[in-house]
C-alpha cells in the first residue's frame, strides 16, 4: 500500500509533465481531464484509439519534490519508475506493465503519438486506485484519486461508492473494474447447503471455501441475497429468519450469519453488497406455513397470490414503506458496501386469464389520478426507487445503491428509442420498471442489465444491448455493470457452446468507456467450472 500512497499524486504529474523534448503534439481531442474537480491543463491532448475505445493519455514525467526516480530507455523503449523500493516498468507496445513482480495485464499498449509516449488512461488509474468516470456528452474524464476532502454522495458526482477501490485491495486490486458475483440464498442456490441446516460451523466453512473459489477467479466483489422472500439471514425486529438457514422459517440459526458473511468478505479485501429481493413474500401460496410475524401473516391486504406465489403490492404506500424500513434496518446495522436490488418488482407472466390482482389498489391509491394501469405500476416503483435511494443516502452517503433489471428495456417495435431486440420480456411492459427514469433522474448509482444472451443470439444481440445501455448512462453520474449468464454454458441456447463467449463478452465491454464493471450469475455456476470457463477467467483477470 505504500507505493500506492505514492503514486497517486505521481500519477497526476505523469499525465501532465512532457516526456521527451519534442515539440508538442498538436491537439486533436476536445476531451478534457478533471481530477478531484480541478481540470488538468496538457500541451498534448488525450485521444480515442480507434477499434478499441480506450482513452489514451500523454505519460509524463514526475517533479524532482516527489522524490521517485524515473529512467527513460530510448533504446527499449521503456520507462522505469522507482520509489520505495518498489518499480513500475511501461514499455511501448508491451501488453503488460510489470508492478514489482507482477506482470500485470494492459487493456491497450503503450504507444508514441507525434512524439509523445501515451499511455491507456483507465487502466492505469485503476489500477492505482484512481475512479474513473467518462461523460460522453461533455466528453470529460472525471478522476477521483481519493484524496479530495469531501466524501462522494451517491447520485450527485461520479465518485466511486465506499469498497470499490477496497482495502486492502482483492486479488489484483481493482483492474478491470468491479467485478461480482451472485450468491443466491433462495432454494440455497449458492449458499448455505440444505446440508448445513442449523449447523453453524459448517455453513461458514461453506462460505470461507465459496469466498477462496471466486476470488482465486479474480472476483473482488459479491452480491449476497440477504432477503430471498420477505424474510432475513440476520436477525430482524421487522422480518422473519428465512428457512434457508435451519429448514425451519423463524428459527434462530444460533448467529449472525450475515455479520460473519461481511467480516470474512472484508477481510480479503473483497466487497460485500447487500442483495434484496423487494417484493416477492414467498415462493409458495399458502401463508400458513409461514411465522406468525411474516408481512403475509401481519398485512394479508398487502399482498397478491399470483402463479402460486406470494407477492408484496407494490401499488399500496404502506406496503412500499415496509419494504424500505426492512432494507435501511441493513443499512443502518452493517457495514456494507452497497445495498442491491434484483429485478423483482412486478412478476411477468400476465394473462388475460391470469391476472395480478391489482385493481382495489389501482383504485384506492392513484391519488395522481393515472388512467393506465400501467403507468400507475411503473409510477409506483419510480417512487419506490426514489425514496429508498434518498434513505440510503441520507443515512450512509457512502453505501452504493443499484439495480440489475432485466436486459431489456423495451424492443425497438414498441419504443423507437428501445434496442433492437426482439425480447418477450421486457423491463418496462414486464415488470413495470422504468428504467430509464431511474438513470436520468440519478435515483441509483449504478444499474446492471441482466444481458443474459450470446454475440450471436440475433434477437437479443449482447454487443447490441451493452451499447444501448452505454447510450443510456452516458452523460449521467450512473455507473454501468453487465450481468453474465455463465448458467448458460453448455446448453442448447444459441451462443453457449464454449466458454470462450464469456471471455468475449468481457473483451466487448473493454471496448466501450461507460462499462465499468460486471457481475456474473452466479456463484455456484461459475465453481462449476462450466466448459473450462475458470483458467480462462483467471488467464483474463491475471490471476
Amino acid at each position: 500500500m505504500k507505493f500506492r500512497k505514492w503514486f497517486i499524486p505521481f500519477l497526476v504529474l505523469l499525465l501532465l509533465w512532457p516526456y521527451s523534448g519534442n515539440t508538442p503534439a498538436a491537439a486533436s481531442s476536445d476531451i478534457r481531464i478533471i481530477l478531484d474537480g480541478v481540470e488538468l491543463s496538457s500541451d498534448t491532448s488525450p485521444y480515442i484509439k480507434p477499434g478499441a475505445n480506450v482513452t489514451m493519455v500523454p505519460l509524463r514525467v514526475i517533479s524532482e519534490n516527489l522524490g521517485a526516480q524515473v529512467a527513460w530507455s530510448q533504446t527499449d523503449k521503456k520507462a522505469t519508475i522507482q520509489k520505495d523500493g518498489s518499480t513500475i516498468v511501461l514499455t511501448v507496445g508491451d501488453s503488460t506493465v510489470q508492478v514489482d513482480s507482477s506482470a500485470i495485464r494492459l487493456e491497450a499498449s503503450v504507444e508514441i503519438s507525434s512524439g509523445r509516449t501515451m499511455v491507456p488512461l483507465r487502466f492505469v488509474s485503476e489500477q492505482l486506485g484512481i475512479a474513473v468516470d467518462w461523460n460522453g456528452q461533455t466528453r470529460t474524464i472525471s478522476l477521483t484519486s481519493g484524496s479530495a476532502e469531501e466524501p462522494s454522495v451517491p447520485g450527485t458526482g461520479g465518485g466511486v461508492p465506499q469498497g470499490e477501490v477496497p482495502q486492502p485491495p482483492a486479488s489484483g486490486d481493482t483492474a478491470n473494474g468491479l467485478r461480482g458475483v451472485w450468491v443466491s440464498t433462495v432454494s440455497n442456490l449458492d449458499w448455505p447447503s440444505k446440508s448445513s441446516y442449523g449447523k453453524v460451523e459448517a455453513q461458514k466453512a461453506e462460505y470461507v471455501q465459496l469466498l477462496d473459489e471466486v476470488q482465486a477467479m479474480g472476483m473482488n466483489a459479491v452480491f449476497v441475497q440477504v432477503r430471498p422472500s420477505a424474510d432475513a439471514i440476520y436477525p430482524s425486529s421487522l422480518v422473519p429468519w428465512t428457512s434457508y438457514l435451519t429448514g425451519t422459517a423463524g428459527k434462530d440459526p444460533g448467529y449472525d450469519p450475515l455479520q460473519f458473511l461481511i467480516e470474512e468478505t472484508h477481510r480479503r479485501g473483497m466487497e460485500f453488497h447487500a442483495w434484496f429481493n423487494p417484493f416477492r413474500a414467498s415462493t409458495g401460496g399458502d401463508a400458513s406455513k409461514l411465522p406468525a410475524n411474516h408481512v403475509a401473516n401481519l398485512h394479508p391486504e398487502w399482498i397478491v397470490k399470483f402463479d402460486g406465489k406470494l407477492y408484496i403490492n407494490p401499488g399500496i404506500p404502506e406496503a412500499r414503506d415496509h419494504v424500505i424500513r426492512a432494507i435501511m434496518e441493513v443499512v443502518n446495522g452493517y457495514d456494507i458496501d452497497g445495498v442491491h436490488l434484483d429485478d423483482y418488482f412486478y412478476p411477468t407472466g400476465e394473462t388475460t386469464s391470469k391476472i395480478f390482482a391489482d385493481d382495489a389498489a389501482f383504485k384506492a391509491y392513484n391519488v395522481k389520478k393515472i388512467a393506465n394501469k400501467g403507468d400507475w405500476r411503473r409510477d409506483n416503483i419510480n417512487q419506490f426507487v426514489q425514496k429508498l435511494g434518498q434513505s440510503v443516502a441520507q443515512a450512509k452517503p457512502s453505501v452504493s445503491y443499484g439495480i440489475s433489471p432485466y436486459g431489456v428495456w423495451r424492443n425497438k417495435s414498441n419504443d423507437l428509442t428501445g434496442s433492437d431486440t426482439k425480447a418477450s420480456v421486457t423491463a418496462y411492459d414486464s415488470t413495470y420498471a422504468d428504467v430509464r427514469t431511474w438513470i436520468k433522474h440519478e435515483w441509483i448509482d449504478y444499474v446492471a442489465p441482466q444481458i443474459y444472451w450470446s454475440m450471436t443470439r440475433k434477437e437479443v444481440r449482447y454487443d447490441l444491448l451493452a451499447d444501448w445501455w452505454a447510450s443510456e448512462v452516458r452523460g449521467t453520474n450512473v455507473k454501468l455493470y453487465i450481468g453474465h449468464a455463465p448458467y448458460k454454458l453448455g446448453t442448447p441456447e444459441i451462443g453457449w457452446s464454449s466458454a470462450q463467449e464469456i471471455i468475449d463478452q468481457l473483451n466487448y465491454n473493454r471496448q466501450v468507456p461507460e462499462i465499468s464493471g460486471s457481475i456474473f450469475f452466479s456463484a455456484k455456476d461459475l465453481r462449476k467450472n462450466p466448459l473450462g470457463l475458470i483458467p480462462l477467467l483467471q488467464s483474463y483477470y491475471g490471476m
